[in-house]
């Protein structure tokens, strides 16, 4: 015999016996009342209200068994946890239980009250949860000392140097050999375990860009051979003569070949000293240390991070990064585009989302690619400055 709860979501019971649902007044077990209640308030308009009246006011005992117990619907865990519904006896149950995903803990986080940041606080789970905590430490119900003692917790950007290179100015024609050396230095062991990788740039890069470099330096350099030379044979002699007329395509395929040439040493090195093609290219270096590099080039410029943060073919470990630098945070379409790409790590965009004007909240609660939690999260931001912005006119 089915359960109340399926024939309830196949629409196969009364409109009395939905009304009596809504009230929490069916014979069946409690477990299952909350799961047909959560149910109603999330996906049925006519009886959601009174649904979630309900669930408001449910039997303390049987709430707490519910929020404890990894074998309740996620469905019904994750209403619990919802900022607008949590309550504060049921909290400390929800970020211990396994069920209980990362994602409601961190939308949590992102707008928890002074209550709710001690105990989540106070939770093993929180307090060993590096994009937990991530999300956690803007909160302004913090105080400053538990900011600080988050900050220890989490660990330092990998992209920060002794050098100082977060704070360089895009102006600076070439980065010292000071910051070089510093760099290598501080990733030593890091560079030691992946010396034997060569250069793999992620996203299909290598091949789009090796057939460009194989056809059309030959192309350009045809309209200039002489009629009386053997012109197959002249067109490799005369190609490093005419470098300055190559077409974007061609530079970047040589950019590509003098790449992968490097090792990983020359490769960081390039990293932080080359120019815009290179560093285009290099960004999406599969060696983490090698891509992280880019970032620290005094030359790169708020235009290219911007790209940066919008690209699917980077490692997520660049678009940690990029929120890591004060002088790429500061920069507001660099913000938009992390919080729009699929591919930056969900606590990064949370944390991101409370910095977007209006129109761009919305854009992104619409945005099908992001998560469901970031969209959803957006769309109650966007809510509530609408309903300020009501408020002051």
């Amino acid at each position: 015999m089915p359960r109340m709860i399926d024939l309830i979501r196949a629409s196969a019971v009364p409109s009395g016996l939905m009304h009596s649902a809504a009230r929490g007044g069916l014979a069946v077990p409690p477990q299952e009342m909350i799961e047909i209640l959560v149910h109603l308030a999330t996906e049925n308009k006519v009886f959601a209200q009174q649904a979630r009246m309900t669930l408001a006011g449910w039997d303390e005992a049987s709430a707490r068994e519910a929020a404890a117990s990894p074998s309740t619907p996620k469905e019904v865990l994750n209403y619990l946890a919802d900022p607008q519904n949590v309550r504060p006896g049921l909290l400390p149950l929800l970020l211990e239980n396994p069920t209980v995903s990362s994602e409601s803990i961190m939308t949590l986080a992102v707008s928890a009250t002074r209550e709710q940041v001690e105990v989540m606080l106070s939770s093993a789970r929180v307090n060993a949860a590096r994009e937990i905590l991530n999300v956690l430490g803007p909160n302004p119900n913090l105080t400053e000392a538990e900011t600080k003692a988050i900050q220890e917790k989490v660990p330092a950007s990998a992209t920060a140097t002794s050098a100082g290179v977060d704070e360089a100015s895009a102006d600076d024609s070439v980065i010292s050999e000071e910051g070089l050396i510093a760099y290598l230095s501080e990733h030593a062991a890091e560079i030691v375990a992946e010396a034997g990788k060569a250069f793999q740039p992620i996203g299909g890069v290598h091949e789009e860009v090796v057939s460009a470099a194989h056809t059309k330096p030959i192309e350009a350099s045809a309209p200039v051979t002489s009629a009386t030379s053997p012109g197959p044979a002249a067109a490799p002699k005369r190609a490093p003569l005419k470098k300055w007329i190559l077409s974007a395509e061609e530079q970047r395929g040589s950019a590509l070949q003098k790449i992968s040439k490097l090792d990983i040493k020359g490769r960081i090195q390039l990293a932080m000293k080359g120019n815009k093609e290179e560093r285009s290219l290099l960004i999406r270096d599969g060696t983490k240390i090698v891509a992280l590099a880019v970032l620290e080039s005094p030359k790169v410029t708020d235009g290219e991070i911007e790209r940066f943060a919008g690209q699917k073919n980077v490692l997520e470990s660049v678009l940690r990064a990029i929120p890591m630098k004060r002088r790429f945070i500061k920069q507001y379409p660099i913000v938009r585009a992390l919080t729009s790409n699929p591919r930056t790590p969900i606590d990064v965009s949370l944390g991101l989302i409370k910095h977007l004007l209006m129109q761009d909240l919305r854009n992104l609660s619409g945005n099908k690619e992001v998560s469901d939690t970031v969209r959803k999260l957006a769309m109650k931001m966007f809510r509530q400055k609408l309903d300020v912005t009501k408020k002051g006119e």
